[in-house]
């Protein structure tokens, strides 16, 4: 389980989408890829019908890539075709941290990302109520493949950068609990079988969104 994670939410204009999908494809997740500290990312498309949304999530080696001088020294210098695709990109919200707790080791091609207000209102830990038996509940679910919980480094994922002006500013958001799954049928039981232990960790605020894995790369190995 990779001990630090980024994520990026934004909306893009359907006209828009076939040139942000060629941009993150070929272009920009293999820019951040070569930044020393981010091991792999996936991008998912979430399943709503009135907007093309994404999620982009980076496997980050350590909580404090977010704040490295390779990292800033990208985000301060991007690319013409990020110059061009980042003032289209709307509901701009990103959150970088340490994965808090989680259970699984692999990942499944649609996932359930949930929303979480920080300090969490129950215990990390032990039972009754904690987050801790809430993942090893989520985890032995039929065709749950992990269940990880990401907790926002607010000032770290807040640097002021010239990327970040090209948005006009970006939202963010305390933490996520991230449950993946074989299949959105899955996820959509889970949902349903664990929506009161969701919503004692204050995740009930908002409708939940279900994404569909699109896109992944890893870092390309030592030669």
């Amino acid at each position: 389980m990779t001990p630090a994670m980024l994520a990026i939410w934004s909306d893009v204009a359907p006209e828009q989408e076939t040139d942000y999908l060629h941009w993150l494809t070929r272009e920009h997740t293999a820019e951040r890829l070569g930044i020393p500290g981010f091991e792999a990312v996936r991008v998912f498309r979430a399943s709503l019908p009135e907007a093309c949304r994404y999620l982009i999530l980076y496997d980050l080696a350590a909580a404090a890539v977010l704040v490295s001088p390779a990292y800033l020294a990208r985000l301060n210098a991007p690319t013409p075709w990020s110059r061009r695709i980042m003032p289209g990109l709307r509901n701009f919200a990103r959150g970088g941290g340490e994965i808090r707790a989680g259970r699984g080791t692999g990942g499944g091609g649609h996932l359930l990302p949930l929303p979480l207000p920080l300090p969490l209102p129950v215990p990390l830990g032990q039972p009754p109520g904690g987050v801790e038996p809430l993942l090893d509940a989520l985890a032995a679910e039929d065709r749950v493949c992990a269940a990880r919980l990401l907790e926002v480094d607010r000032e770290g994922s807040a640097v002021p950068t010239n990327e970040k002006a090209l948005r006009g500013g970006d939202a963010s958001f305390p933490g996520l609990l991230l449950v993946e799954a074989t299949d959105a049928a899955t996820l959509r039981r889970v949902l349903e079988r664990h929506r009161r232990a969701f919503a004692a960790l204050g995740a009930g605020e908002e409708e939940p969104v279900f994404c569909t894995q699109v896109f992944s790369l890893r870092q390309a190995a030592p030669a």
